[in-house]
């Protein structure tokens, strides 16, 4: 079901995105097309219709959007709370200020190695 209304979402936005540039906010897009006199759809009406479009396809979004979060995949499962709530827990604190080691402890001199004599010469 939630596949669905995403999918008629996505319709519905393609629909009203067209809607919204076939309309020229100077009265022309698609009604300065229609110059004839003696057509079924005069020029006031194709305005009207592309007005009621926007309108009823600004609801529909709206509507589906709001129906669309009831249908949202939820895992019942405690787990994925759980270890999100974990990795909160153990994150590492970026303003922490680290511990270095006292100044008057002795450092470990790091081990090296010493060749043997070649005794091939």
């Amino acid at each position: 079901m939630y596949t669905l209304i995403t999918v008629l979402l996505f319709i519905t936005c393609i629909l009203l995105i067209l809607i919204v540039l076939v309309q020229n906010s100077k009265g022309g897009g698609l009604a300065s097309n229609f110059q004839a006199s003696n057509q079924i759809m005069g020029v006031r009406k194709t305005a009207d219709f592309l007005e009621k479009a926007t309108w009823v396809l600004a609801g529909a979004l709206l509507i589906l959007s709001i129906v669309g979060t009831a249908f949202i995949p939820r895992d019942n499962q405690a787990g994925a709370q759980s270890a999100i709530k974990d990795k909160i827990e153990n994150a590492v604190d970026p303003n922490q200020v680290p511990s270095f080691p006292a100044a008057d402890a002795p450092v470990a001199a790091p081990a090296t190695t010493t060749a043997a004599p070649d005794s091939t010469k």
